[in-house]
């Protein structure tokens, strides 16, 4: 899948049921995609998508997104449409809020019996892929002291979903005035946002 095809890129955020909170993060997308347009070549629509993988127009977005605190728990269905759009060329990024870790890693087993998360290094070209993140995964908000972690869910060479965990990469995204987090925390987090997208796109 060429960057250069494209057209007019957004983010679709999955909508999913359980209690999480899906939905978090409410200015992340926008000022995450807003970041992508201002510094790449890129043409973006500003505003994300949000849908269930059930909808009939899910198949459309390349790029999907989730997040949350709490609980996330995928019907049948959705974990029959969401390995079908993963094994047919979409790429989703999950980014931990803190609070999902458990049910996630849960859902994605029952998405992919078969397949385990393995640790990205900081050589892995994810962190190169636009901007240069020697540290790897920039960590936003402390929560356990544990040092971020990027686990990646492969297809043979391809990587088809990142999961970003102990970072918080989407409270880095969203305004300034939220979180009161420095500009120097905040641009390390759409650096490294852009970088996953510019890898997806692109791999």
């Amino acid at each position: 899948m060429s960057i250069l095809s494209a057209q007019k890129f957004t983010i679709a955020r999955i909508h999913y049921s359980g209690g999480g909170d899906w939905y978090s993060d409410p200015s992340s997308l926008p000022n995450l995609l807003e970041f992508i347009q201002t510094h790449t070549p890129m043409s973006v629509n500003p505003q994300e998508v949000r849908l269930k993988l059930t909808d009939a127009d899910a198949g459309y977005y390349p790029y999907l997104y989730l997040t949350g605190h709490g609980n996330i728990r995928f019907t049948n269905d959705e974990v029959i449409a969401l390995r079908s759009m993963l094994m047919n060329g979409a790429f989703l990024h999950a980014d931990d809020n803190y609070g999902m870790d458990q049910s996630f890693r849960r859902e994605m087993k029952r998405v992919f019996p078969n397949k385990d998360f393995i640790p990205l290094p900081h050589t892995h070209s994810i962190f190169s892929s636009y901007f240069i993140m020697k540290s790897g995964l920039p960590k936003v908000h402390e929560h356990d002291n544990n040092p971020p972690q990027a686990l990646g869910l492969f297809d043979n060479e391809k990587l088809i979903v990142l999961y970003t965990f102990e970072s918080d990469l989407g409270d880095g995204w969203e305004d300034a005035s939220v979180h009161k987090d420095s500009w120097t925390i905040r641009e390390a987090a759409l650096k490294m946002g852009t970088n996953i997208i510019y890898f997806a796109l692109t791999q």
